[in-house]
């Protein structure tokens, strides 16, 4: 749960979501787990898991707490708000059937970068970048296209709120260096990912904009360090991105 200043929350509304946290986090955990983990009394927990259940947010089997379906259409209904989310969806399934690897979505959020769409090709390496999960923004090819996308002032507020911790040894933790590679960004147009957020993966990005300029998000593909070299990583997928993101754009401003 985000670090933000804890005036004006309601803390049994915070223990709860982070009971549902913990319970997504751990699939599944016990009340004497949870009270552990959250320090409080048992009593106080139960009372939370017991509302829970009630509204159908939890289930329980086993003395196992866990996520309930529910949330599953709630982050349904939140992926397809948007008619220009669904477009999107299009353009990742065509990236991941041409390139054969694995393509992606990504948009921001609360200075996050999130998974709304993946698909997987033939030869797509597998990761843990389930839909929905967030990532630190500055360490990824879609995340780094969008920061790109973003006025100075709010790359700046976003760096202050989250840092630019390290996944790996070649993420970029360096300001300055960020800063430098976000110009380089705009002025050709697309991202690269080199092992930044997995050792062994690389990817390149592209921000897809409203007629604006503000980003709806960033289309990527990423593949092994030993695919993803020469002529292909060079050229041709940024190129195929490119105009993947160009046809896109206008589809959403026409549609």
């Amino acid at each position: 749960m985000p670090e933000n200043n804890d005036r004006g929350r309601v803390k049994t509304t915070v223990t709860a979501f982070r009971i549902i946290e913990l319970l997504m986090e751990e699939d599944g955990m016990g009340l004497s787990e949870l009270a552990r983990e959250l320090d409080l009394a048992k009593s106080t927990v139960h009372r939370h898991l017991s509302t829970l259940r009630d509204l159908e947010y939890v289930t329980r089997e086993d003395d196992v707490y866990r996520t309930g379906l529910r949330f599953l259409e709630i982050g349904e209904r939140t992926r397809t708000r948007s008619d220009a989310y669904q477009l999107a969806e299009e353009k990742v399934a065509d990236l991941a059937a041409e390139t054969e690897e694995r393509s992606q979505f990504i948009v921001e959020e609360y200075g996050q970068g999130v998974y709304i769409f993946r698909e997987t090709g033939e030869r797509a390496v597998r990761t843990d970048s389930e839909i929905g999960k967030r990532i630190p923004i500055h360490a990824t090819a879609a995340g780094k296209a969008i920061l790109a996308s973003l006025s100075d002032d709010r790359i700046d507020e976003i760096i202050d709120q989250r840092g630019l911790p390290a996944l790996t040894e070649h993420t970029t933790t360096d300001e300055d260096a960020l800063w430098t590679e976000l110009e380089e960004i705009r002025d050709r147009g697309y991202s690269i990912n080199d092992q930044e957020n997995t050792s062994g993966l690389r990817a390149i990005g592209v921000p897809v904009q409203y007629e604006t300029g503000e980003p709806l998000g960033a289309l990527s593909v990423s593949g092994p360090t030993h695919r993803f070299r020469g002529t292909l990583f060079d050229e041709t997928l940024p190129n195929l991105l490119l105009g993947t993101a160009n046809e896109l754009e206008l589809n959403i401003q026409y549609s």
